[in-house]
């Protein structure tokens, strides 16, 4: 008997393949943008269903929404549909997708089982983790001891990034600069008075 969320994990591919086509096929940069952010839901959807909770967050943080608020912001400054390409620049960018995804495939029998207990990332510093854990730190959740004490920095600095990233998209729309008056109305108003 097969585990039910693999066929999550199987479906989840699927309209993930399904928007990267009608991404790739769509000329109105809108719904390009707005594809983007939906493939981005859909991989923090995926990566919960694998167990990579903090990952999703990040995706969803971070791919949907910074990266589609920048993606608008830059798109209001272009046209709204992208030019026809040449057919070679096609070939071309098929001939690097087909190579990539050849070497990956290529690569795929050297990987562990999923979930053995006896691969590498289980059986050195992460079996040390699940066994420590309890003692040294007394946080019940593994995930959050591992990324709040163990990569403490490590995490501070993701989250200064996302930080950074998320300031900047504000900086870029002007959220929080406020209209001036003109200068002419204020000295009326001071000559009334």
């Amino acid at each position: 008997m097969s585990d039910l969320t693999q066929y999550l994990d199987y479906a989840l591919m699927a309209m993930l393949f399904a928007v990267g086509i009608a991404i790739v096929r769509l000329r109105n940069l809108f719904a390009i943008v707005m594809l983007m952010g939906v493939y981005s839901l859909l991989s923090a959807a995926w990566f919960v269903s694998l167990d990579a909770v903090d990952v999703a967050f990040t995706e969803a943080a971070v791919g949907a929404g910074i990266s589609t608020v920048l993606l608008l912001g830059a798109m209001l400054l272009t046209a709204r549909e992208s030019e026809p390409t040449k057919a070679s620049r096609h070939w071309a960018a098929l001939a690097v997708v087909v190579t990539a995804g050849a070497a990956l495939l290529y690569a795929v029998p050297d990987m562990p089982v999923y979930g053995d207990a006896e691969s590498p990332a289980n059986s050195y510093v992460g079996r040390q983790y699940l066994e420590r854990t309890p003692e040294d730190i007394a946080v019940p959740n593994i995930v959050t001891a591992v990324l709040a004490s163990y990569r403490g920095y490590d995490t501070l600095g993701e989250t200064m990034v996302i930080f950074t990233a998320g300031l900047g998209v504000v900086l870029l729309l002007g959220f929080g600069t406020r209209r001036r008056e003109p200068k002419a109305k204020s000295k009326k108003g001071k000559a009334a008075s």
